[in-house]
């Protein structure tokens, strides 16, 4: 084989390999394209839609408004109990997210700085519980908690968010917690600090990402849940935001703007909530990806 055919056989290879890399490439950007408009396409239907009037939206509905309607956001916090829904959210959100976190907080230090027998396995139940859909123990937890007479109640409802969230939260901090140096928890034992005292004074103010973590995903799963809300709080009264606004709207089904102007004024507090933990929002996630 002579130099110029060596020469020859290394280019095309290359440019084989710049061709398959580039085909990866648009292949990637392309499935990253699609989610982003899986997203992007119900925000925009669901704002524009807002600001229409029922004959605009009956004549065009994908079409941006032909005038900004704002009666729509008027109509829904008056057509309904708009504001003591939106308590009852604030509630049970706050309750939950509360409690779930102080007891993952203390789970998670155990399992990340202490040893004891059956450790890693109880752990790993605990992990496990996330995968299991809360529909499954949606009948359980119903009959249980009508035998205490606890229906309609803030107590039932935000025991069994604070349950269902809390799984995830011991993982997470139990991974984060893992990432701080061993060096600093054992000054602190010389230093005669108890094992509460290295946890409210050591470890929860170096986890201020993963605890901000916590906060948001949990918060926004509890505002946003539907089941659970709908059947442990049948009282119209105890109602939560979106299962007031989902109910309001099957009433007047007809009037799409209104239900989805009340839908827009409910994402607000969440929206409010991710920007403002969105600088450490991505860091609390990846809470000791890197740790081996």
């Amino acid at each position: 084989m002579t130099a110029s055919e060596s020469d020859g056989r290394g280019s095309a290879q290359r440019l084989k390999d710049v061709a398959s890399g580039v085909r990866g490439s648009v292949a990637r950007q392309s499935l990253l394209v699609f989610l982003a408009l899986l997203v992007i396409v119900p925000a925009y239907f669901l704002f524009i839609t807002s600001f229409k009037t029922t004959a605009d939206y009956g004549n065009n509905k994908i079409g941006l408004p032909v005038e900004i309607f704002f009666g729509n956001f008027v109509t829904a916090m008056r057509g309904g109990r708009f504001f003591l829904w939106f308590l009852n959210s604030v509630i049970l959100v706050v309750g939950a997210v509360v409690l779930s976190t102080l007891v993952a907080a203390l789970a998670a230090y155990a399992f990340a700085r202490m040893t004891f027998r059956g450790r890693n396995p109880m752990l790993a139940v605990i992990t496990s519980l996330m995968v299991v859909p809360p529909v499954v123990m949606i009948i359980p937890l119903f009959l249980f908690f009508s035998r205490l007479k606890l229906t309609s109640t803030y107590t039932s409802a935000t025991l069994v968010y604070a349950g269902l969230v809390t799984p995830f939260a011991v993982f997470l901090l139990t991974s984060f917690f893992r990432t701080i140096p061993h060096e600093i928890v054992e000054s602190a034992l010389i230093d005669g600090a108890s094992s509460l005292g290295i946890l409210l004074r050591i470890m929860l103010p170096l986890s201020a990402p993963a605890l901000i973590t916590l906060v948001v995903v949990n918060a926004l799963w509890v505002w946003n849940d539907l089941l659970i809300a709908l059947v442990l709080l049948p009282n119209d009264q105890m109602r939560t935001l979106m299962v007031g606004i989902t109910v309001f709207g099957s009433r007047f089904n007809a009037d799409v703007p209104v239900s989805l102007a009340g839908m827009l004024l409910a994402s607000i507090p969440m929206l409010a909530l991710y920007v403002a933990g969105q600088k450490y929002f991505t860091r609390g996630l990846v809470a000791g990806a890197l740790k081996g």
